[in-house]
C-alpha cells in the first residue's frame, strides 16, 4: 500500500483487538519511528504491551477499548514542536496503516503514559495502535471553498493536495485552516480561527497535502 492510498483507508479506531502486533512489524515500526525522530528532532517512543496507560476513567469515557499499544511524540520544547510533531508523527501513522494497523490521535483521554523524557522535553501526542475491531469511519468535512477557496482555479496538484489534506485527521474534527495558492507554485497552510491544538493540526494537514500534491510540484510560502 502507498501512502496516498493510506490517506483514504486510515480512520481514528478506539476499540482494538486482543492481539500483540507481530514481530517483525516491530521491527519495521520501530526503524521508521527512529527514522522520522531524527529528521524531524523529535522523541518519538513505541510502548508494546503496556494497557495502563488508557485503563483509566478518561479512556473509558472515551471509549477506549483493549489500547496496549501506543506512540508517544514529544521533543524539546520550542514554538515549532508541535507541528514537527503532528507532520512526522502522521507519517508515522500512515506507515502503520501500510502495515495493517489501526490507530488513533489522542489528546486528553487517556491515563499517564511510560514514556522516559529525557530534561527538557514536552510530550506533545500519544497515538494508540493495534489492530481495531473495524476499519473506522471517514469524518465528515467542511466545504472545499472554505478551506481552499483556490480549489478550482487551481492546477491539478494543488486539487489533489487539497482532497488529501480534507482527508487528514484534526482534534474534534474542527478542520480549522485554511489552503492558499499564491503566485507561481506557492502554498500557505494557516490555521484559522480559534481551536484547540491547532499547531498539531497543522502539522497533519501539511503532510497530507504534500503527499497528495507531490513534494516537486510546490513550495511552502
Amino acid at each position: 500500500m502507498e501512502l496516498i492510498e493510506a490517506i483514504s483507508e486510515r480512520h481514528s479506531v478506539r476499540q482494538y483487538k486482543d492481539a500483540p502486533i507481530d514481530g517483525n512489524i516491530r521491527e519495521q515500526l520501530n526503524e521508521y519511528a527512529f527514522l522520522l525522530a531524527e529528521q524531524g528532532d523529535l522523541d518519538i517512543q513505541i510502548l508494546y504491551d503496556e494497557p495502563t496507560c488508557f485503563d483509566s476513567r478518561l479512556a473509558h469515557y472515551g471509549k477506549f477499548e483493549n489500547v496496549k499499544n501506543y506512540v508517544v511524540i514529544a521533543g524539546k520544547k520550542d514554538a515549532t514542536l508541535d507541528e514537527r510533531a503532528g507532520y512526522y508523527g502522521e507519517l508515522f501513522v500512515l506507515k502503520a496503516q501500510c502495515l495493517g494497523l489501526n490507530s488513533c490521535w489522542v489528546a486528553l483521554t487517556h491515563g499517564k503514559s511510560l514514556a522516559e523524557l529525557k530534561e527538557g522535553e514536552k510530550e506533545v501526542i500519544v497515538i494508540a495502535l493495534g489492530y481495531g475491531k473495524a476499519k473506522g469511519n471517514p469524518h465528515k468535512n467542511k466545504a472545499t471553498s472554505s478551506l481552499a477557496p483556490d480549489y478550482e482555479r487551481g492546477p491539478d496538484w494543488f486539487r489533489r493536495g487539497v482532497e488529501a489534506a480534507m482527508k487528514a485527521p484534526t482534534a474534534v474534527n474542527q478542520q480549522k485552516y485554511k489552503i492558499t495558492l499564491l503566485e507561481g507554485n506557492k502554498v500557505s497552510i494557516r490555521p484559522s480561527g480559534i481551536g484547540t491544538l491547532l499547531k498539531l493540526d497543522l502539522g497533519i494537514v501539511k503532510c497530507h497535502f504534500e503527499i497528495g500534491a507531490g513534494k516537486e510540484n510546490f513550495e511552502w510560502a
